[in-house]
């Protein structure tokens, strides 16, 4: 039998590469060795939804808070690229969605509307080299509704108030026109003060789209800045 003995070595190497990679990984929640996420803390991933409003008066269900072991995964995924993490954390967004319940609390269940991402800043699209948005929603088994795009000169978010924050994202969205009246639910990572989502819905709104509510994976204490 034919060896390549050049190949043997690329092979071995590659193998302690991979070896390396996996010893070096820790729990996202914990920072337990050799895992990605322990079984700890991927039942603290389970889905606990709590329901808001923005300033605006949208509905809103968040899948967890953001806090503790849940707030370093969402952290691991937006800071490091932890792509590993979008099937635990698309699972609890999917169980919001799953429950987004009746019309009176005015949240309307997937398939009845399409899951429309909060559009990513060139910036950070190339700094993670995705949409945080996007891949949760793809991790809930659904295609996002892409119509929502950014306008360039928003600044960052970090460390800004209420007021700021509603002021930086006013005029930073387009939608894509032509929706003849189609309903959707915006959908985002984190919500804060809920300026975001506010300016999405009006954006879609604007366009044309019926805005029922919106899902995110994590609402912070207060809605304080993650």
């Amino acid at each position: 039998m034919f060896r390549d003995p050049h190949l043997s070595a690329s092979l071995r190497s590659l193998g302690t590469e991979v070896l390396g990679l996996l010893l070096a990984a820790c729990c996202a929640g914990c920072g337990a060795p050799e895992v990605i996420l322990c079984d700890a803390c991927r039942g603290e991933l389970s889905a606990a939804p709590i329901d808001l409003r923005t300033p605006g008066g949208l509905a809103v269900r968040a899948a967890l808070p953001f806090d503790g072991v849940r707030a370093r995964c969402v952290r691991r995924l937006k800071d490091d690229g932890e792509t590993l993490l979008v099937r635990p954390l698309g699972a609890a967004l999917a169980a919001a969605i799953a429950r987004s319940p009746v019309p009176s609390a005015a949240l309307v269940p997937v398939p009845s509307a399409a899951l429309v991402p909060v559009p990513t800043s060139r910036r950070s699209m190339r700094r993670r080299g995705f949409s945080v948005p996007e891949v949760l929603i793809r991790g809930t088994g659904h295609r996002p509704l892409r119509v929502l795009s950014t306008v360039p000169g928003r600044r960052d978010q970090r460390g800004l108030d209420v007021a700021d924050r509603a002021a930086n994202v006013r005029g930073s969205m387009r939608a894509r026109s032509g929706s003849d009246g189609r309903e959707v639910i915006v959908v985002d990572d984190v919500m804060t003060t809920g300026a975001t989502l506010d300016e999405a819905a009006t954006t879609l709104a604007r366009a044309g789209y019926r805005v029922s509510s919106a899902v995110v994976l994590a609402a912070t204490p207060r809605h304080s800045e993650p």
